[in-house]
């Protein structure tokens, strides 16, 4: 793909309630019933052609689809009506399941919060998260309280909807602000559990220097939402959102297989792929290698 977009680029075209792609899968205690693409990931290719590309994710294997093109003012996804995207995902054998919804740092107002219910209703998904804090939003705890407390009334709201909302860390949750870590002292103390699920990124995380596993086991039962996403490389801890050396899943460091053995204590119900770039330009090839490592190495 010759175009690159950062997450921060491509949520601003998607405004109030940007829809971010994911992919997933449902994962049993005996078998994986299906296997997820957070859609971000072929971003450039979705903008170029939504059916050809599907078409493609279908034929890999994947099972369910996680967006990220919500645009709040036409309240289409990737230029479709609601019902038409997922009529496009079933007729390839795929569900949507999840949706990346970013909301205003400052605040959504309630009537936005149930129009973007209201849509991702008629879409059909179980989950919306919030995947991103603008960086003006993260220089104090009290703005991150704020959007915290935010965060509880938008989850009562879509789950009028049957819909559980969430949020997507990056690394810089993890910096400390004014003496605390947001991730810990704000996000998982304040909000409210059943209103606000927590989708854990294994690559970010793990470039904040904290083992995932340690987080699940801290904080039980609040991750029922897997980002898959693999780092070549170790490095010491660090917070900006730099992503040099994202790797598809099995091919780099990470050792999921530890991960997945503490899924049932994290309350995992889905796994997600995402791979924010590809190094070497291939990311179709990429995800086809995700889906073949976890199918014949990690979930066996």
């Amino acid at each position: 793909m010759k175009t690159k977009r950062s997450r921060r680029d491509f949520l601003k075209l998607s405004a109030t309630a940007a829809v971010g792609t994911m992919v997933f899968s449902h994962y049993s205690c005996k078998k994986t019933t299906g296997i997820g693409l957070q859609l971000y990931t072929i971003r450039d290719a979705m903008t170029a052609d939504v059916p050809g590309s599907l078409k493609k994710v279908a034929d890999i294997g994947y099972k369910y689809l996680e967006l990220a093109d919500y645009n709040k003012d036409t309240r289409k996804f990737y230029g479709y009506e609601p019902a038409q995207f997922k009529k496009l995902a079933n007729d390839l054998g795929m569900e949507v399941l999840s949706s990346h919804a970013q909301v205003e740092g400052e605040g959504i107002t309630l009537d936005n919060a149930r129009m973007m219910a209201e849509d991702h209703a008629k879409l059909g998904v179980k989950y919306c998260l919030q995947p991103w804090i603008v960086e003006e939003m993260r220089t104090t705890i009290d703005s991150y309280r704020r959007m915290a407390a935010n965060w509880n009334q938008i989850g009562k709201i879509t789950k009028e909807f049957g819909i559980q909302f969430g949020y997507h860390n990056h690394n810089f949750e993890f910096a400390t602000v004014e003496g605390k870590i947001p991730y810990f002292d704000v996000m998982l103390a304040e909000l409210d559990k059943d209103l606000v699920v927590m989708e854990l990124d294994m690559f970010w995380t793990s470039k904040a220097g904290y083992n995932p596993v340690d987080i699940i086991k801290k904080y039980p039962g609040r991750f029922p939402l897997f980002h898959m996403k693999d780092m070549y490389t170790k490095e010491a801890p660090f917070f900006e959102v730099i992503k040099p050396d994202i790797a598809p899943v099995g091919a780099g460091v990470i050792n999921f297989r530890e991960i997945l053995a503490a899924k049932d204590i994290a309350g995992m119900k889905y796994m997600v792929v995402e791979q924010d770039d590809s190094r070497d330009g291939i990311i179709f090839e990429d995800i086809k290698t995700s889906f073949t490592n976890l199918t014949t190495k990690i979930l066996v």
